[in-house]
């Protein structure tokens, strides 16, 4: 299923043609998946366990927000920018009937070890960074996916808005500020 998935991308996965590869009942596929949706989610959640979170170290020692963050987002996202269809497969299974498990999953995986470097931040800091750096990973991806952004450029963009958001922008704030009268 995985390499039907990766190699001809979300379209081709029909569950006949899964059931014929893998040699059993398309009656069995049924039993075990009621839909197309059910099997596709399946398998992108073992594909990201395997792949997208299986190497999430914990936060290190003396590393910074900065630093955990491109960590954890480079860990994530390099996989992917190896395998275009599974984010193509991803951005629209979550889009579908069950999909939210595709996000929780991502939760699971990232939460524990994020929280580490996030735990002493002002919680209306926080509540804005996951709502941006959320937002912008799920824009981006459905960019991609759509055809209007190369791959390549998810990962960067995410690395600047996570940079954008950690910076200590008091210079440019003194700098924009209306000079005084």
């Amino acid at each position: 299923m995985l390499d039907l998935l990766h190699s001809d991308g979300y379209e081709a996965v029909q569950l006949r043609v899964v059931a014929a590869r893998a040699h059993v009942s398309l009656a069995k596929i049924y039993r075990l998946f009621r839909t197309r949706d059910q099997l596709i989610i399946a398998a992108l959640h073992q594909w990201m366990e395997d792949n997208a979170y299986a190497d999430i170290a914990p936060i290190q020692p003396g590393e910074t927000l900065r630093e955990s963050l491109l960590r954890i987002l480079r860990t994530v996202f390099e996989p992917w920018e190896r395998n275009p269809e599974m984010l193509v497969a991803y951005h629209h299974a979550r889009t579908g009937p069950g999909g939210e498990r595709l996000d929780n999953q991502g939760l699971i995986a990232v939460l524990p070890v994020a929280e580490v470097a996030l735990r002493d931040l002002d919680p209306r800091y926080l509540e804005d960074l996951g709502l941006i750096m959320g937002n912008m990973a799920l824009a981006l991806i459905g960019r991609f996916a759509t055809g209007s952004l190369p791959i390549t450029e998810i990962l960067s963009t995410l690395e600047r808005t996570a940079y954008r958001m950690t910076a200590d922008n008091a210079a440019a704030a003194r700098r924009d500020a209306p000079a005084p009268r």
